[in-house]
């Protein structure tokens, strides 16, 4: 596949905005994070109904109770896996997240019952899906963004948020070029552009360039030393966002060919909309939420 320039610099320019609204997001306050994951929390809910609905027509016809009150309790998922950081006056957020998400799990069936006379098992679980897919990912990305670490992770949350979504965006985009530019070997038949040489070139760089600013990083504090521990946590986690973050995008893939379209949404040039774009993230951020919890057992 030869490497369209044209395209490549479409891509090039919609990836710098966003890295420059991510990171302005991320590293303003919490409060700006809330809101930017806010927005693409309700971003993919919508992108993610409308490929249901292509895939099978009958989600279509859900009641708009259905539609918006879904979002909002998956909403509630980020409310409730807030930190210390959040609070209404002295009331922490993850007690409200709590609380409303319970209601809103408790009150969705029942008005689908009062307002539909019909309640359809199925619908309810492609939505279960999209509480799991987005709202439970973007949770524990907040989570993961409000935590502070000890001296066994030596990671604050805005940088650890940092590193997975910068070993992502690294990894697709090596993988673009790599596979632009040598790409022989089919890597999938969901993704026909893909290939082997492109999401191997794409992981190891990914790694690489991860654990070489990890390399630097770790010497910041003291100016000594590097901190191999802590070195090695750079290089783990980019590998599990990389490999993960491939089986996203290979996955929203799949989504789209099953409702016959080409991108989720129209909101980044060259990228497509939300799920387009957080494909990876939605996927990686569980496993390397896993694997945070794992080095803070043990």
């Amino acid at each position: 596949m030869a490497l369209n320039i044209s395209v490549f610099k479409t891509r090039s320019l919609t990836a710098a905005i966003f890295v420059v609204v991510m990171l302005a997001g991320l590293l303003w306050n919490v409060w700006s994070f809330f809101v930017l994951f806010s927005i693409v929390h309700f971003g993919a809910w919508y992108e993610y109904q409308k490929l249901v609905a292509g895939i099978d027509g009958e989600y279509a016809t859900i009641s708009p109770f259905h539609r918006y009150g879904v979002m909002i309790a998956g909403w509630c998922f980020m409310w409730y896996f807030t930190n210390k950081g959040y609070t209404v006056g002295n009331i922490p957020f993850h007690v409200i997240g709590w609380w409303t998400g319970l209601v809103f799990l408790f009150v969705l069936p029942l008005g689908e019952i009062l307002l539909t006379r019909q309640i359809s098992i199925k619908n309810i679980l492609y939505s279960a899906g999209g509480l799991v897919y987005i709202s439970l990912s973007l949770g524990l990305l907040t989570n993961l963004r409000t935590m502070f670490y000890g001296n066994i992770v030596g990671f604050q949350g805005w940088l650890l948020i940092l590193i997975i979504i910068g070993s992502i965006w690294i990894n697709d985009t090596m993988a673009y070029i790599v596979g632009s530019l040598i790409g022989k070997t089919p890597f999938s038949k969901i993704s026909p552009k893909k290939t082997w040489e492109g999401t191997l070139g794409g992981i190891i760089l990914a790694v690489v360039v991860m654990g070489i600013i990890g390399f630097f990083v770790t010497r910041l504090p003291d100016g000594g030393e590097v901190n191999w521990v802590w070195t090695l946590q750079w290089v783990a986690i980019a590998a599990i966002a990389a490999v993960t973050g491939t089986a996203g995008d290979l996955l929203e893939s799949k989504l789209k060919r099953m409702a016959g379209v080409k991108d989720s949404g129209h909101i980044m040039p060259g990228h497509g909309g939300f799920l387009d774009r957080f494909d990876s993230l939605l996927v990686a951020t569980p496993f390397v939420w896993l694997y945070i919890m794992w080095l803070q057992v043990f």
